[in-house]
């Protein structure tokens, strides 16, 4: 007997907060619409960037934030699945033609977590000390503060990060909170940093719901689960990003806070050794003027020369 259509299939990286964020989209959209969670299947996908994982490379060398999504959107374009779910922060500011991010779960805690086994903060770390990441802004944004630093290679999911830590790979790291609540693993966290010296990447911490464009049906399927202030403060986001061709390449920092319609965001921009940065502010209630706006300012504070930089 042929087995009944899902409702939905949701197409998801197989990693254990990419599961977590699926199952919550699975679980929303069930209470949404009424039928059970056993009517919304999830499709793991293996993607690039989960391949190259044990390869300790930076994303900038493995081909950018597409890495963890192409296999996802080439799937759900042909239809195979109905739904892709990303953390947004992972999806590149140049979408694939006919797909579309349609709807953003409310954002969780944007802040990096400081983890150490041996200190209780970046301030603390010994002169030299190793710190672990293959996040070029955090790696930028912790020799502003610490130039002695050691920046250590740093990839893997949460779980083989801690472990890195663990068995002494690097004295400390930052991971997004946002994670660690998702997983359960908040306690983790050594200090969290204010977000004025480590400005979270543009879009961390929302979980971005991608559908075919055009398809109606999916559009009033993941309306529901849309919350829109988030929805804005990703847009505004993500057009400055665009604005700067940022991509896995580049320094930038983005946040955009929301006070009833009006926006506000902030962005900066910093070279790979933390040592040279720009910051600009603007408020709005078009989030993507604003992005544009402040990608601008930015473009025009830093020059070209500081930008031609980023590709060498």
């Amino acid at each position: 007997m042929q087995s009944p259509t899902p409702f939905a299939r949701i197409g998801t990286r197989g990693s254990p907060l990419a599961l977590a964020q699926a199952k919550l989209v699975r679980e929303r959209l069930s209470l949404a619409h009424g039928v059970s969670k056993d009517q919304i299947a999830i499709d793991v996908f293996s993607t690039g960037g989960d391949r190259s994982q044990k390869e300790n490379t930076t994303l900038s060398d493995i081909g950018g934030k597409g890495v963890f999504t192409k296999e996802i959107d080439e799937a759900l374009l042909a239809g195979h699945i109905d739904i892709g779910v990303h953390s947004s922060k992972d999806v590149a500011t140049g979408l694939p033609p006919g797909m579309v991010l349609a709807a953003f779960l409310e954002r969780e805690d944007v802040r990096d977590a400081f983890i150490s086994v041996s200190v209780k903060g970046i301030d603390n770390l010994p002169d030299g000390a190793s710190f672990g990441t293959s996040s070029i802004r955090r790696a930028a944004q912790a020799l502003r503060l610490r130039p002695d630093l050691r920046i250590v290679p740093f990839r893997g999911n949460v779980q083989t990060r801690l472990q890195k830590l663990l068995d002494g790979v690097a004295d400390a790291t930052l991971l997004a909170l946002a994670g660690l609540n998702r997983l359960g693993e908040a306690h983790r966290a050594t200090a969290i940093v204010d977000t004025e010296k480590f400005m979270p990447a543009p879009a961390q911490g929302a979980i971005g719901i991608a559908i075919r464009q055009g398809d109606t049906r999916f559009a009033e399927i993941v309306a529901p689960l849309d919350h829109a202030p988030t929805h804005a403060a990703i847009t505004a986001e993500r057009t400055m990003l665009r604005v700067l061709d940022g991509s896995c390449r580049t320094p930038v920092g983005a946040l955009t806070g929301t006070a009833g319609d009006l926006l506000t965001l902030r962005g900066e921009i910093l070279s790979l050794d933390g040592q040279k940065s720009f910051s600009a502010q603007a408020e709005g209630a078009d989030p993507v003027a604003l992005g544009e706006t402040v990608g601008r300012d930015l473009l025009a504070q830093a020059g070209p020369d500081f930008l031609a930089g980023w590709s060498r």
